[in-house]
């Protein structure tokens, strides 16, 4: 499953002294954040809503990784946070983002994070009638989206029509802003949020009609990433089998995470607004879209280091492989979170001359479970103590949703590669940083 790499990335695998310093100095594993790419990433978005002539805002949903330079880069592309949490609040406003530049989301908010929200002026995407009645009481000025549940689906977020219409008889627009509704929706399917975007409209006209100064659809994340090329996905999913993992523990065929996506992040965005002539239809109608993207704007965005600790040798169905184990565990790679697995290719590092070997990755704790990769990895040569071992593309959801201390191990610090135009020096060095990440 040979994986994209971004050019920083290419270069800086071909640098002779960095990885090996910065891992010689942490002692542990560690996660290479690069903001430009995050740039990069916003910029792509952007040109979609000003080339369909739609008004667009773009919220990061900053549950995909807690780098403070992601949100440094948001902050400086004009782009917003979405957070879910009183402490996502506080790390964001800390950062640099200002209030009315949030969207809370997330179910039931505490009364604390709705006041803060509401003093902050954020954008807060109102999921039940509880929680709007908990909002109007703190006597707050706020702004918010009516979050509306999807016809026929089974999340237990949301509002249902009739939620939705006591909601909007219920709201004084002297005292609460109902600029407007948004949505959520599972997968990562491109026609269901353009119809659902569709349908919302009416529901747009109709909440003018009551006084309300509605403006806006947000359509929530789930934009694709493209980890592999095609024909790799292609073979993989057409003759995975037990036996190219260990112990046979191969993940169920739905659990796995779409990584060949052939319309990724804004070509998605870009096709549902092409969808039926929807941006024609939400310009009409006076209405802009909300995003909140959160692994499609940390694609080729950052990277997962290891050192190989140890490495043995063992043999399934009369073939012989190795099993590396590294200074880390699999917490730093949270698809096994999900019962999955994450299966773009590490590189072993540094480069040298040798035979293809199948080598699973297993973590450092004393669990059986603990493998960061199941599968058979092909690495271009046999693994030894000592050598690094990089996992690409890790900056979405992988790096930090579900890491811990587990056996007091220190949590991998995240290190920062500039992203101005002095990234490199004239002889080819990289400058870094330390990232705070609250």
């Amino acid at each position: 499953m040979p994986a994209y790499r971004d050019e920083w990335e290419v270069r800086l695998l071909r640098h002779s002294d960095l990885l090996r310093d910065i891992a010689e100095d942490i002692g542990g594993p560690f996660h290479l954040i690069y903001p430009a790419r995050v740039t990069a990433n916003i910029k792509a978005f952007q040109s979609v809503f000003t080339g369909k002539g739609v008004v667009g805002s773009i919220y990061y949903g900053k549950k995909a990784n807690k780098s403070r330079a992601v949100v440094h880069a948001c902050t400086a592309a004009d782009a917003g946070v979405d957070v879910a949490s009183l402490g996502e609040l506080d790390a964001a406003v800390a950062a640099g983002v200002a209030g009315s530049d949030l969207m809370v989301t997330g179910p039931a908010k505490s009364d604390e994070l709705l006041a803060r929200s509401a003093q902050q002026g954020a954008l807060i995407a109102i999921d039940d009638l509880d929680e709007l009645a908990r909002l109007k009481a703190t006597g707050a000025p706020a702004r918010t989206v009516l979050r509306a549940l999807p016809p026929h689906s089974e999340s237990r977020f949301g509002l249902t029509d009739n939620e939705l219409d006591l909601a909007l008889t219920s709201i004084d627009p002297e005292s609460i802003r109902m600029e407007g509704f948004s949505f959520h929706l599972t997968g990562y399917e491109m026609t269901a949020r353009a119809e659902m975007t569709a349908a919302l409209i009416p529901r747009c006209r109709e909440a003018r009609s009551l006084g309300h100064p509605v403006t806006t659809i947000s359509i929530g994340g789930g934009f694709g990433v493209d980890y592999v090329p095609a024909a790799a996905w292609d073979t993989f999913r057409g003759g995975v089998n037990p036996r190219w993992f260990h112990s046979g523990h191969a993940p169920a065929p739905e659990k796995y995470y779409p990584y060949h996506f052939p319309t990724p992040g804004a070509a998605m965005l870009d096709a549902i607004l092409e969808y039926h002539d929807l941006a024609d239809r939400l310009r009409a109608n006076g209405i802009g879209v909300a995003i909140e993207p959160g692994r499609a704007l940390l694609d080729c965005a950052g990277s997962t280091v290891f050192r190989v600790q140890g490495v043995k040798t063992r043999t399934a169905h009369g073939h012989p492989y190795d099993i590396a184990t590294v200074n880390g565990t699999s917490l730093s790679l949270s698809e096994q979170w999900f019962e999955s697995e994450y299966l773009p290719d590490p590189t072993l590092w540094p480069p040298r001359p040798g035979s293809t070997t199948p080598t699973c990755v297993g973590g450092c704790s004393c669990l059986e479970v603990d493998m960061l990769s199941w599968r058979r990895i092909p690495l271009q040569r046999a693994a030894e103590s000592g050598d690094l071992l990089i996992y690409p593309n890790t900056a979405g959801y992988q790096m930090d949703s579900n890491e811990s201390a587990f056996h007091e191990l220190p949590i991998p610090p995240k290190v920062v590669l500039r992203a101005d135009a002095h990234t490199e020096d004239a002889d080819g060095h990289w400058h870094f940083k330390w990232d705070r990440e609250s």
